[in-house]
């Protein structure tokens, strides 16, 4: 019998959840379900595989300690706990799922077969009562701290009187419809007589029915304490959705560099300072005209399109995705933190942009699409960086510097060219590599242009 409780237990493992209500109204998040999915099903998997393990090594072990035909009875058990294991691996989900449940209530319910009923083909004639004396209700123990596994701490405590509501029943049962073996209880009697006290708890026949009441008693008060400390790491857990939904919010502007910096550190955009950074700009030319022969959907399929190339681009050399502007967007390099090659980098993406949208006029030839043009205004220079807004915060990057490098962009139709650059971003260029040209080789240069917004006159490096 003693066998027979190991074999059982170890069928708790799987018992997971059947209602995964998470303390929090962010159901809905995408991050928090993700999240629950996730812990969900690892915890699933983990608990079948150690369920599997355990009732393979419990198969081997029987014949060991007890070769008789007996033990046939067990291993059908065996079985039975790893079908449901198997069963439960597939049917598991985030979610209220009566599937789980009815596998659940199987799982308590064979357990209690097991432990209170006399194995049926074994040849030993004790008494019902005698059951009770194995101690088999511990192994619920283990049935209940199998149902943590997928973080769900209703089911925990719905395990808990379940189990309670069959133990009892159980126990009434074979209070009802067993005989007792008035022999045994007359020897025990006569052998310890005049101790009745001591007596009666060695009474084979007696079922201890304080005993069982202090058993259920403390199971429950475990089931409890239990589901707060499941339900503590479920709120644990939305938190930390809500910190990866946060990341993801933060991986949409700045590159990954960038939001690890901002994950480790706390509030640093709230802090408000000027400092130069590299802005650049970058826009579809003739887009209207484009848009006005053109579906919506076709239009808007273009659109991502084209901003999936430059945002990819905008991150792959450190920048960050300021905002998009309809056909074009604006980002910033050197924000929320400034590093040593910040001109450099900002050069170097819009080079990138503009072999992205060459790759991509390409494949929009061979597939009967008119190629698209792609304009990119950049400069370098002082900048106030901080959040704006009262209850809904922005990370901002203002000053003339920004106005500047629209306008730098805006100047590419009249020179027809791809690429304009103020003189102050290529300066800064060629000091962040040690005055190499190899950055601004193929520029050419354009003297006295006037920018509006500016009291004097500059150098614009434009490429064709």
């Amino acid at each position: 019998m003693t066998d027979s409780l190991s074999a059982s237990a170890s069928n708790g493992a799987a018992s997971g959840s059947a209602d995964e209500t998470p303390d929090t109204n962010d159901v809905s998040n995408k991050f928090a379900e993700a999240a629950l999915e996730r812990h969900k099903r690892e915890g699933v998997e983990l608990a079948v595989k150690a369920r599997w393990v355990a009732m393979a090594a419990i198969a081997i072990m029987l014949p060991i300690v007890n070769f008789d035909l007996s033990v046939v009875y067990y291993v059908v058990f065996l079985i039975v706990f790893s079908l449901i294991g198997w069963v439960h691996l597939r049917v598991a989900r985030v979610g209220r799922s009566r599937a789980e449940l009815l596998l659940i209530f199987c799982d308590l319910a064979l357990m209690t077969i097991v432990v209170v009923v006399p194995n049926p083909l074994s040849d030993n004639d004790w008494p019902q009562a005698t059951q009770y004396r194995f101690e088999g209700f511990l192994y619920f123990y283990v049935l209940l701290a199998g149902g943590a596994l997928a973080y769900s701490w209703q089911t925990v405590r719905w395990i808990g009187m379940l189990t309670v509501g069959l133990w009892l029943l159980a126990l009434g049962i074979a209070w009802l419809l067993s005989s007792e073996n008035v022999a045994m209880s007359d020897a025990v009697i006569a052998a310890f007589a005049p101790d009745l006290e001591l007596a009666s708890f060695l009474n084979p026949n007696n079922y201890l029915a304080y005993i069982r009441v202090q058993e259920v008693v403390v199971f429950m008060i475990v089931a409890v304490t239990l589901s707060m400390v499941v339900r503590r790491y479920g709120n644990l857990l939305m938190g930390h959705a809500a910190l990866e939904r946060e990341r993801a919010n933060l991986a949409r502007y700045f590159s990954p560099n960038v939001v690890e910096e901002l994950s480790n550190n706390d509030e640093p955009l709230k802090q408000i300072r000027t400092q130069d950074v590299a802005v650049l700009f970058v826009d579809i030319v003739g887009f209207t005209n484009y848009a006005a022969s053109r579906s919506s959907e076709e239009v808007i399929v273009t659109l991502r399109q084209f901003h999936q190339r430059m945002e990819q681009e905008v991150f792959r050399h450190n920048g960050t995705l300021d905002k998009y502007l309809g056909d074009g967007l604006m980002a910033t390099f050197g924000t929320p933190f400034a590093s040593d090659k910040d001109a450099f980098n900002a050069l170097r993406c819009a080079r990138a942009m503009i072999a992205s949208v060459a790759a991509w006029n390409r494949e929009r030839e061979a597939a009967g699409e008119p190629p698209v043009r792609a304009s990119f205004g950049l400069h370098y220079g002082p900048a106030v960086l901080g959040d704006i807004g009262a209850n809904r915060l922005e990370f901002a990057v203002i000053g003339n510097t920004v106005n500047v490098a629209s306008r730098v962009e805006a100047l590419t139709r009249g020179l027809s060219v791809k690429l304009a650059a103020t003189d102050e971003l290529l300066k800064r260029v060629q000091n962040e590599v040690n005055g190499e040209d190899r950055a601004v080789s193929d520029l050419v240069p354009h003297s006295d242009v006037a920018i509006r917004g500016l009291d004097h006159k500059i150098t614009v490096w434009t490429l064709s």
